[in-house]
């Protein structure tokens, strides 16, 4: 692999299919050529601290979890300045799915050894590095009650049947949206706030949104009733709902979000800090290995 022989694996254990595939990945890097250093950490956080541990020594990193595992890299990532390999090996996989990486496996680690990079935009939320969204409200409580077993289990099912249990006892917030050039108040049970193109169960964050586009997608579901978000569910599978009158649209290189009362902010699948943040996009930021 041209200019990068040496990879540092990074593999979440608690990742939906983490282990078992794990071990398979790495047998199928090392067949392709790679020195592999590996570490297999319980916890993703552990991530940056093990990166710049061995970042001296290898030529690139391959993790392998979901969009929460990658996130957690992110940071040691830019402080090493090191492309990132990626084996989705989570439940939700939207950043690989973004990126047009494939879910299988050998296909997966083909693109690793191949070594074919390219650049892409950061999201940033108070200082936490997301790939995919940063989200507050519906999703966040969604996120609070999905259980690992049950993401296990099911799969992105789990997020499906944790929706439709959490729907019905979700509550609007008030929100004041502020942007360059602009600001407006917002009673909303959901904003998003997307880098890449999807969420959550492969949802798009809008239509046309890119993980290489200098810019942020966001949006804000402003219904009045629990029962309006099943109407909307045909929109958001497709990323048209920016077309329906009770979903506001905005998309910006910063955002600065206050919240009556405060929101716990969800980074990448994970939970994060609570508002008032501010949002912003970090371009061409991330080496990252790639399909052509």
């Amino acid at each position: 692999m041209p200019n990068a022989r040496r990879a540092l694996l990074l593999v979440n254990r608690r990742a939906r299919s983490g282990p078992d595939r794990g071990r398979e990945a790495a047998d199928r890097l090392r067949a392709r050529g790679l020195e592999l250093v590996e570490e297999w950490p319980d916890r993703p956080a552990a991530f940056p601290r093990l990166i710049n541990r061995h970042r001296e020594a290898v030529d690139l990193v391959v993790v392998g979890g979901g969009d929460g595992t990658l996130g957690a890299a992110a940071e040691g990532l830019l402080a090493a300045d090191l492309p990132l390999g990626i084996l989705p090996l989570g439940t939700a996989n939207n950043v690989a799915r973004t990126l047009g990486i494939p879910a299988e496996l050998d296909a997966a680690c083909e693109i690793v050894a191949a070594g074919r990079e390219r650049r892409i935009d950061l999201g940033r939320v108070n200082g936490r590095h997301f790939l995919t969204t940063a989200s507050l409200g519906l999703s966040v409580e969604i996120t609070r009650r999905l259980s690992h077993d049950a993401k296990r289990r099911l799969g992105p099912l789990a997020y499906v049947v944790t929706a439709a249990r959490t729907l019905g006892e979700v509550r609007p917030f008030r929100a004041e949206i502020t942007w360059p050039g602009g600001a407006v108040r917002s009673r909303t049970v959901q904003i998003v706030v997307g880098n890449g193109r999807y969420y959550g169960t492969a949802l798009p964050v809008a239509e046309d949104a890119e993980i290489v586009d200098r810019r942020l997608d966001l949006y804000s579901m402003e219904i009045r009733r629990w029962w309006e978000a099943l109407l909307l569910l045909p929109a958001l599978r497709r990323g048209s709902h920016g077309e329906r009158p009770e979903v506001r649209t905005l998309r910006a290189p910063w955002f600065e979000i206050r919240t009556y009362p405060p929101q716990r902010i969800g980074i990448d699948g994970e939970l994060g800090p609570t508002t008032p943040a501010r949002f912003d996009v970090l371009p061409s930021a991330l080496r990252v290995i790639c399909p052509p």
